[in-house]
């Protein structure tokens, strides 16, 4: 049958600690159900059948997840899981602390953290005073306290009581001092802040309620309105306390969305803020699609099994079979289908069993379950029962093993007898899992044949078996403890039954001490056949234990008894503490005997003399004062004369019996813990007194002065010193007493100690409550005190409670102290609202909090006068009358009778007119008035209790009051760090008087453009001329200005004042959001956000920070360490101790002084190795081959984290063995008994304490303890080097284990066919190591046995034979060793071989050797293996290794040749060493898919001999690692966070730090695991929309949003933005940082037109998030920089030509550049100064020639954009240096060729370099400007020839020469000659060759004309079509002709001249100098006046034209160009040419 759930348990339960917890599994289904508990995946139990789980007290660490699993054969159930959290309440983790706020702010003050579950309840009081929320107050939902709108009276200390509501716990807090700055100044609106914005918060449904909140400060706080929005629509309902909070009842999936609030400030034109969060309503999983709760299939069919779920968030499905879970992964025939759905294909019977899918969300977890049956297979019993025999009252398994589909069911019978099933199972007969039969235990009637029946659908098996059950074999009569008088008899029975069908093996064995006894050696033993055992002449030797050992097939059995011999020896006496000592006289060296010295040994400690003068007639002493538990031994010795003899044997060491402690416990202490519970602490009593090894405490406790019982409670533990007495009575006194004890009993207890337990809070209300009003702000209160029964505690006082309806949050509260002399109390409540209703109440309260209240009552209280009309205003003003009107007045303070209206002339009082009007009267008409007359007007409103306050003001009649003008004349004085004062002259009043002065300033940035804010205003001063402005900040540029307020309006500003600066001060305010994390075991990372530049209160340079940092709860001093960086924000603080926790603060600093610190910090330093070892190390050896080692705790400055336990660290003194480790778990217990050690051997010991990073250092210096003695282990090295016929020389070592001194050895020998008790035997000194027989029999076998002794007694004996023959010789080599695969192991194998020949020599030992493959090396593994082994086990072997091994043998005569070389045996794999885990990189944790987060870890393998075969992989496991709130330091290690594999499909949770470890594993198994390390796992993303607008040439202003709010990772503190010109980002890439989280930056100061690359990065406390994509943006165009260099070139004493450079920063489009130039001083008296502007951006060069010689000139240059930039200058002298420039040349003269010139000159001085060329200068003879015409002249050269064509024609020029060397240009020569620029003309160019040919071409062209002339008369009436077409003809002709001369204006292909100065064309002067025009030979004008007849027309045209081609140069080449066009002309016969 299939399992089911009958009942599941709550799936969250809460429990008080040290409660009892059971949980229970209620299933129903086959027998035999098996359950197992799992807590946090970890299991807690194996499967059992308890169905409950018991956790009989409770603590912190048993809360988390439990769930059960049961199971039967039919499958596993996973049963829903249930959370079980333990109730707690922890202390308060800060200390008093202090913060401020200004007047006016909002002042937000969390509650001091505490650690508790559930969160406790939290009230706030202020100076003893509750503090209920108001319409100013505020508490949030996190218990922050919210003051609004803060005033001076806020001020004062304030705390927090925390009460835990589950188990009583009450906590009060360190108070918080707050205090109001800036108090006194004006009340000035602020404008609404959002100080508590809603949160993000998760519900789920069916949850009663869910609460959003909102806090908003503005000022006037009561026009602050709070409002609510849903998705944006307005919400009006679920709104309490003042609209702050909006509570959702019931919350449904549709309640879900994104809700807003609003804060606006009525009346005001300031903007409002909102803030909103998400709402998510979360729904529990439901199952929509279940399976059947019974599938059956097929196998090898496909089978799915529904499973679909729905919730939000949609649910995840999980499939188990039989509570495993499956991965489909790992069995890819389960497949998970979409919805949550399971296919299995290819069924199986493995498929067989119970499926489960779980559906799980945040809201919680379903489950549906089902069993699928895979039939078609008969069931088949696989494993049979066998014959079985047991014996009577053991256990006995009958097997069963099958197989089948379904599962065959198991039924067991003997005979006809059904013993188990799954329905059937009677006690003793239990069906096992697999199907066995259990039946325990057995009865001798379970004798008979058992049947295995297996039975399913398709058939049924079964077997069958006998079991036989034998009669236990026990000792019925047993021997008994005896004491017997020395001589007589003692008889030991020993009388045994058994089964008749068992023999026993011997009917009885006795042992002595563990020895057993051969009865037959002894001759004073007899031994019945009953078992009897008879000792006859008993002595002291036989004292001893006595055991009776029977052994069969049938069972075993044994028992003892002790047996005393009582002799003339004295035992201990009767007295507990003293032993009697006795002994005989002994000789006394013939001299009298002087004294007797005794000496003692206690506990095994050194000898020391205990007495030193004994009587010497004495022969007995008393020893007194001993310890009990303690053992001693005694010697004795004589002294005469002489001196002192030898001592005694020491007597046999007696131990003392226990005895309970003789002392109670030491510095026992109570102290209350809550009103139910008192602690008591308490040290061991002292050592001495101990009597014993401590086994617990008995605590006894009672009422003080009752007669009631004591109270016991129990501890079993020595090492628990304290106990918390819990569930007592509230506020009781106890006496409590506390003992020890041991195992001999109970020991003394202690004084009584008294404690109080704390007080509680009353449990009634004060009775008779009276309250009555006094007047309108005071209510009297009367009442009696509580019964003091029921005030539990001490009481403290009373509270007179008063509120109105509807507010209950807003209670007015007065603390009254107890008045125990009155019987009725009286109290008031002042400052209450006048004629307003309230409730009264009165409640007691003590220490711990409030009782209830009593019953409230209501009352008013009395009226009063009115408070001040609303808005008083005037219109329409007349000559004689005007209108007012006002508002009721706000404060009403009762029921408004009417209003009273006055008026007078202004300052006459005599004029007064006074009128009164009913209380619905709000405006009146003033009549009567006297034109343009000054009036002031007063209103006031009236009740019962008179007239209220006036509210008044002046007009003047008939002149309506106008705009004020502003004021004037302003003046600054006084100037402080905070404030200032004004002078002003007021302006025009508008003709009424000023209502207000307002004082506006910009701040910080002083311009035109820059903001004015208000920074001040004071009302109802009209007569001031000077005003006090303070608030401003220290040492910040301000500008002021004034404007005045009147009754119509707001003048215009006056005009700006000068601008000043305020004084330095130390900083105001602590640097933000300071955060500490853990860096590593010694440092801690420390980060804060700077100071806002408007906070550093002086000069920025001397901005820094103080680190002051002190071990939380220390007094010592704090160490501080400054840091000069005022942009700093982290620091990391060094050189800490290991898991310490510090506390940090910081502060700014400047040059005045330093600021407040900021809020305390607290962090812990992680966790670490112990830096020391445990203290008082001490070990006592117990027996031989074991010490009780004990130790103290490690010191608590070097625990360095939590000590998870212990290690003992031992090994041989002066050993090379291995260090041993004994590892003792937990931190209670401080003591262990190391066993297993050598006997008789000295042991270094050290101690060292774990925690989970490692081992710590061990206890220095090792404590030294050596194991008692004990008999000594077989001699060794037994050899017979010579041997004869008759005798042997035998030889031997000590024994390896001698377990003590050595004192003698023992010979024994005899024929080996001979009885033992023939044997000789000889007794040696223990030095001796040899030994020869004679007398031997020849060629005889003898056996010789060799046993040491101790003071034990003696050993094992070693045994050899030896043959009595010459005829030996050495062995022969053993067999190949072999090595059975079956036995090879990863560090052992077991050779085996067979022996040869011995040789006639008996083999003494083997030795084996060794080698590892490859190399090549044989090593010694063992030179002492047993002569008669044939097999040896190979140990310390590596694992995966390969090894061959060879074998020798050794006799008396030597060594056999080694055995031929074993088969090559590789041993097996084996577990791994661990890794060394490098610490984690983080270098990217990002979201990698949806949902997965990774990190990347790096690590270091095993070294390849660790790492024991072939290394298959890593396993990586984690677990979170929980912090406290502080979110700084590990808190604890949850037992909920177990250790999870990492295997690639995890979701790592964001913001999480987890701890990581590390092992590697092999085909045999997992090694260890790493040391842990710690990671953090986050997600960021950059900001988002980031947009960049030009402002202006040198500022953008960069805006964007912040990172989406689920990739914030914590509040952002700022943003970094870094920015760089387009394409130089490493040139240029500045960083500016906002550590605000604003949205926008501006960034001055840039290049102006330039391109920027902006990217923007946010930052919070864990650091520097992810960059945005660069933006680009453009700076607008600006004035440019100053060109980047001038040059000066060819600088002649003229002349000089002038370069610059383009400006470094363009800034925009170069449109030109300005160059000015001036001499330094005035040339003949006149000063000139130049300017010359050069057009575009090139050339960058200008020659100018107009310069005086030797005369220094300034030049200037600028560029110019839109404006012209800076300049820049340069000075520089014309004419050549003094000596060093060459000299003049010698003056030149001119060669003259028809188109060349020749200059010539001779070389002058070359000054102090050699010449290097010459240049020549010339200039028209008409103009002084001298210019360079050639350049580079060789320096050899002395005359120069050039082509006329660089000169302009017709032009006389002058020439002269200048040197030039390395120092410049030299002197010039003087001018040459002048000479003409022209040409000699060729004689084709003379004016009579042109004449002639112009003749002889006229002569031509007149005979063709004149006949052509004569042709055209005989067609001169010719067709005039033909006449029409020539006129138009012509007409195109002369047009073209018309445009010759401005063609060859224009023409690009004529020659230019004068080449040299083309460069100079931009200078008029230069331009029209060199420029010679052509005039025109032709009047196109006249030539179209007139109109010859055409033919001389034609005549004249070309006759001028042949005439004017041939005066031009290129005559030639305009008869090439216009000959064709003469002879078209020609052509025409019309027309005459």
């Amino acid at each position: 049958i299939q399992m089911i759930f009958t009942y599941s348990e709550n799936p969250f339960q809460l429990h008080l600690e040290r409660n009892r917890l059971v949980l229970t599994c209620m299933a129903e289904g086959s027998w035999p159900l098996e359950f197992k508990w799992i807590h946090n995946s970890t299991e807690l139990t194996r499967f059992s059948l308890e169905y409950r789980y018991l956790i009989p007290s409770l603590d912190r660490s048993h809360a988390g997840f439990y769930r059960c699993i049961v199971r039967n054969r039919v499958g596993a159930l996973l049963q829903r899981r249930t959370e079980v959290q333990v109730a707690f309440m922890g202390s308060f983790e800060e200390g008093e602390r202090s913060q401020s706020v200004s007047q006016g702010e909002g002042a937000v003050v969390p509650a001091p953290r505490i650690r508790s579950f559930p969160q406790p309840q939290v009230t706030w009081f202020r100076d003893g005073r509750k503090i209920p929320p108001s319409s100013r107050i505020a508490i949030t939902l996190d218990n922050t306290l919210v003051i609004l709108s803060t005033v001076a009276p806020d001020a004062g200390r304030y705390y927090v009581q925390a009460v835990n509501d589950k188990n009583g716990e009450n906590k009060t807090s360190q108070p918080i001092t707050l205090s109001v700055e800036n108090v006194g100044g004006p009340a000035d609106p602020i404008a609404p802040t959002i100080i508590i914005p809603p949160r993000n918060t998760s519900v789920v449904t069916g949850t009663s309620e869910v609460t959003m909140e909102c806090v908003a400060n503005a000022r006037p706080l009561i026009k602050l309105s709070i409002s609510w929005r849903k998705n944006g629509v307005l919400v009006s309902s679920g709104l309490s306390d003042f609209n702050r909070r909006l509570t959702i009842l019931s919350p449904v999936v549709s309640d879900a969305g994104y809700y807003e609030c609003e804060a606006i400030l009525r009346s005001s034109s300031v903007p409002s803020v909102s803030a909103g969060a998400y709402l998510h309503v979360l729904e529990p999983p439901q199952f929509i699609k279940e399976p059947e709760k019974h599938i059956t299939a097929e196998m090898e069919k496909v089978v799915d099994i529904p499973c679909q779920a729905r919730g939000v968030p949609q649910p995840d499905i999980v499939w188990y079979k039989d509570a495993l879970p499956i991965d489909p992964v790992k069995t890819p025939r389960y497949r998970v289908l979409v919805g949550g759905s399971l296919q299995v294909n290819g069924l199986l019977p493995d498929d067989t069993g119970m499926f489960q899918c779980f559906a799980r969300n945040l809201a919680g977890e379903v489950q549906t379950n089902t069993y699928l049956a895979v039939t078609s297979i008969a069931p088949n019993i696989t494993a049979g029962p066998s014959d079985s025999t047991v014996i009577d009252g053991m256990s006995v398994i009958l097997h069963c093993e099958t197989s089948g589909a379904p599962r065959p069911a198991i039924t067991w019978q003997k005979g006809e007898r059904v013993l188990a099933s799954g329905s059937v199972q009677l006690p003793r007969f239990t069906l096992l899992e697999s199907g066995s039969l259990l039946i325990s235990p057995s009865h001798i009637s379970d004798a008979g044949t058992y049947t295995c029946m297996a039975s399913n659908s398709r058939g049924i098996d079964e077997a069958s078996a006998d079991l036989v059950v034998w009669a236990r074999t026990r000792i019925t009569t047993p021997p008994q403890d005896q004491s017997v008088i020395k001589g007589t008899k003692a008889i030991m029975t020993c009388g045994v039954t058994h089964d008749p069908t068992v023999t026993l093996h011997s009917r009885h064995v006795w042992e002595k001490d563990g020895s057993v006894i051969s009865v037959q050696s002894i001759p004073r033993m007899r031994l019945d056949v009953d078992g009897t055992l008879h000792i006859s002449q008993t002595w002291s030797g036989d004292i001893a234990t006595y055991t009776c050992r029977v052994t069969s097939v049938g069972g075993n059995d044994s028992r003892s008894a002790h047996l005393r011999v009582r002799s003339s020896l004295k035992k201990p006496n009767t007295h507990r503490h003293t032993i009697d000592l006795a002994w005989a006289k002994p000789f006394d060296g013939n001299s009298p005997l002087i004294r007797y010295i005794l000496e003692v040994s206690e506990n095994n400690a050194p000898w020391a003399i205990l007495l030193a003068n004994i009587e010497p007639e004495s022969t007995a002493v008393t020893v007194n004062g001993l310890i009990p538990a303690r053992s001693y031994q005694f010697r004795l010795c004589a002294v005469n004369d002489v001196g002192k003899g030898q001592f005694s044997k020491e007597t046999d060491r007696v131990s003392l019996p226990e005895e309970p402690p003789s002392a109670p416990p030491q510095n026992v202490i109570a102290s209350g813990r809550t009103n139910q519970s008192i602690m008591i602490q308490w040290q061991p009593p002292q050592e001495s007194h101990q009597n014993g090894i401590l086994r617990g405490y008995t605590i006894r406790y009672r009422l003080t002065g009752l007669p009631v019982d004591y109270q016991i409670k129990n501890i079993s533990s020595p090492d628990v010193t304290n106990l918390l007495l819990e569930d007592l009575i509230i506020w009781t006194n106890y006496e409590i007493e506390v003992a020890a004890y041991n195992g001999a009993g109970l020991g003394t207890f202690s004084h009584k100690v008294t404690e109080w337990t704390l007080q509680g809070v009353p449990t009634i209300a004060p009775g008779n409550v009276q309250a009555e009003p006094v007047n309108s702000t005071t209510i009297r209160f009367t009442w009696t005190a509580p019964n003091p029964q029921f005030i539990n505690g001490i009481n403290q006082g009373y509270k007179l409670l008063a509120w109105e309806p509807g507010k209950d949050d807003e209670v007015a509260m007065v603390t009254v102290r107890p008045n125990f002399q009155d019987s009725v109390h009286v109290g008031y409540v002042t400052g209450l609202k006048k004629f307003t209703e309230y409730y009264t109440s009165v409640l007691c309260f003590t220490t711990p909090g409030d009782g209830p209240r009593s019953p409230p009552k209501a009352l008013r209280t009395h009226e009063d006068t009115p408070g001040a009309v609303g808005h008083l205003s005037f219109t329409e003003i007349l000559d004689t009358s005007l209108k007012v009107s006002w508002s009721e007045p706000s404060e009403k303070n009762g029921v408004l009778t009417g209003y009273r209206i006055s008026w007078e002339e202004y300052n006459r009082t005599n004029t007064r007119v006074t009128h009164y009007m009913p209380n619905v009267t709000l405006e009146y008409r003033v009549t009567g008035l006297t034109a343009l007359t000054t009036y002031t007007i007063e209103v006031a409103g009236m009740t019962s209790k008179g007239q209220g306050q006036l509210s008044s003001s002046t007009i003047s009649s008939g002149v309506p009051p106008e705009l004020p003008g502003p004021p004037t004349n302003m003046a600054i004085s006084n100037i402080g760090p905070r404030s200032v004062t004004l002078q002003f002259k007021p302006g025009y009043d508008g003709k009424t008087s000023i209502s207000r002065w307002l004082v506006e300033a910009q701040v910080g940035v002083v311009g035109e453009n820059e903001d004015w804010v208000m920074v001040h205003q004071v009302s109802n001063e009209p007569e001031a001329r000077s005003l006090e402005v303070p608030g401003l900040n220290p040492y910040t540029f301000y500008r002021f200005r004034m404007r005045q307020v009147n009754i119509v309006g707001t003048s215009p500003p006056s005009q700006p004042s000068r601008k000043i600066q305020t004084l330095p001060a130390p900083p105001d305010m602590a640097p933000a959001n300071v955060t500490l994390r853990t860096a590593s075991e010694t440092s801690l990372w420390l980060r804060w956000m700077p100071l806002p530049e408007w906070e550093y209160n002086g000069n920025a340079e001397q901005v820094g920070y103080r680190v002051q940092y002190s071990r939380a709860g220390s007094q010592g001093r704090a160490l501080i360490h400054v840091i000069a960086d005022r942009l700093e924000r982290e620091f990391t603080i060094e050189d800490l101790e290991e898991w310490t926790e510090y506390e940090v603060r910081v502060q700014a600093v400047n040059g005045i002084g330093i600021g407040p610190w900021s809020q305390p910090v607290r962090g812990r330093t992680r966790e670490s190795v112990p830096s020391s070892g445990p203290t008082n190390v001490s070990a006592f050896a117990t027996t031989s081959s074991s010490i009780l080692v004990r130790w103290f705790e490690v010191p608590e400055p070097d625990r360095n984290g939590l000590i998870l336990g212990y290690k003992v660290v031992y090994k041989e003194k002066d050993s090379d063995s291995a260090v041993h480790f004994w590892t003792v778990e937990g931190n209670a217990t401080h003591s262990v008994q190391l066993t297993g050690l050598g006997k008789y051997v000295l042991y270094e010991i050290q101690v060292l304490a774990f925690t989970r990073i490692g081992d710590g250092r061990p206890s220095s210096p090792p404590i030294l303890e050596r194991t008692l003695d004990d008999v000594p282990g077989p001699p060794v090295g037994i050899l017979f080097p010579e041997v004869r016929t008759t005798s042997v020389r035998l030889i031997w070592q000590s024994p390896a284990q001698p377990n003590g001194i050595i004192l003698a050895y023992q010979i024994t020998y005899h024929l080996n066919s001979t009885n033992s008790n023939t044997a000789t035997v000889d007794v040696l000194n223990p030095s001796a190591r040899q030994y020869t027989v004679t007398g031997l029999k020849p060629e005889s076998v003898y056996v010789f046995r060799i046993t040491a002794q101790t003071r034990k007694g003696w050993g094992e004996a070693a045994e050899a034979l030896v043959v009595t023959t010459e005829k030996r010789a050495r062995p022969q080599p053993t067999s190949r060793p072999m090595v059975p695969q079956k036995d090879v192991q990863a560090r052992q194998v077991l050779l085996s071989w067979e022996p040869g020949s011995d040789g006639l020599s008996p083999v003494r030992y083997y030795t084996v050797q060794l080698r590892e493959l490859p190399e090549s090396n044989w090593t010694v593994h063992s030179a002492s293996v047993n002569h008669e082994a044939s097999s040896y086990i190979v140990s310390r072997l590596k694992p995966f290794t390969s090894y061959q091994f060879r074998v020798k043998a050794t006799n008396d005569i030597g060594d056999s040749e080694y055995s031929e070389e074993s088969e090559a045996i590789t041993t097996l794999q084996d577990d791994l060493i661990k890794p060394e885990l490098l610490l984690p990189l983080w270098l990217s944790l990002q979201l990698l898919t949806l949902t997965p987060l990774f990190f990347l870890l790096s690590s270091q393998p095993p070294s390849e001999e660790k790492i024991n075969g072939i290394l298959l992989g890593f396993r990586i496991r984690y677990r979170e690692l929980l912090y406290d709130r502080l979110r700084s330091y590990i808190h604890t290690l949850s037992s909920a966070s177990s250790w999870a594999e990492l295997t690639g499909e995890e979701e790592l949770l964001k913001h999480k730090r987890y701890e990581i470890r590390m092992s590697v594993y092999n085909a045999v198994g997992e090694g260890p695991t790493s040391p842990p390390q710690e990671v953090f796992v986050g997600e960021a993303a950059p900001p988002q929309n980031v947009a960049i607008q030009s402002a202006t040439a040198t500022q953008l202003d960069v805006t964007w949003d912040p990172p989406p709010v689920d990739a914030q990772n914590g509040d952002i503190q700022g943003y970094k933005i870094y920015f760089w010109e387009f394409q130089r980002k490493n040139e240029t890439e500045r960083l500016r940082t906002l550590f605000m989280p604003e949205g926008g930056v501006k960034l001055k100061n840039l290049t102006g037109y330039t391109t920027y690359m902006i990217s923007i990065a946010p930052f919070n406390a864990a650091g520097d998030g992810p960059r945005s994509p660069p933006t680009r943006g453009r700076t607008q165009q600006a004035a440019p920089s100053a060109p980047s260099f001038i040059h000066f070139s060819e600088l002649t004493t003229t002349s000089v030509n002038v370069s610059w450079g383009e400006p470094t920063f363009p800034n925009g489009i170069i449109e030109g550049y300005r160059l000015v130039y001036e001499p330094c001083t005035p040339v003949d008296g006149v000063s000139k100064t130049v300017t010359v502007d050069v057009k575009g951006s090139g050339p960058l060069w200008l020659k100018l020639k107009d310069l005086a010689d030797g005369v220094t000139y300034n030049f200037r240059i600028r560029a110019k954009t839109f404006i012209y930039g800076p300049e820049v200058e340069a000075n520089i002298t014309t004419g050549p240096g003094e000596g060093s420039s060459p000299g003049p040349p010698g003056e030149p003269f001119i060669t003259r060729y028809s188109s060349a010139l020749t200059i010539h000159w001779t070389s002058g001085d070359p000054g102090r370099a050699p010449i290097t060329r010459y240049v020549i200068e010339a200039r028209p003879s008409d103009e002084g400007l001298w210019d360079i015409l050639i350049k580079d002249i060789p320096k050899d050269a002395t005359s120069h020839t050039f082509n006329m064509d660089i000169l302009k024609q017709g032009v006389s020029y002058d020439f002269r020469v200048i040197g030039v060397n390395d120092y410049g240009y030299g002197s010039p020569s003087l001018p040459s000659p002048s000479i003409s620029a022209q040409k000699v003309a060729p004689f084709y160019e003379e004016w009579w060759f042109l004449v002639v040919v112009a003749l002889v071409g006229l002569i031509f062209i007149l005979l063709l004309v004149f006949i052509l002339i004569i042709r055209g008369q005989s067609k001169k009436y010719a067709k005039k079509s033909e006449s029409g077409e020539c006129t138009q003809f012509e007409s195109r002709l002369y047009s073209l002709h018309q445009g010759s001369d401005s063609e060859y204006e224009v023409d690009p292909n004529r020659q230019k001249t004068h080449s040299f100065v083309n460069h100079y064309i931009s200078d008029p002067t230069y331009y029209n100098s060199w420029r010679r025009q052509q005039k025109a030979l032709y009047n196109a004008q006249s030539a179209q006046s007139s109109h010859p007849h055409p033919s001389f027309f034609s005549l004249l045209f070309v006759f001028l034209s042949v005439l004017f081609f041939f005066s031009q140069p290129g005559y030639m080449h305009n008869i090439r160009l216009f000959g064709p066009l003469f002879l078209v002309c020609l052509m025409c016969e019309s027309v005459p040419v």
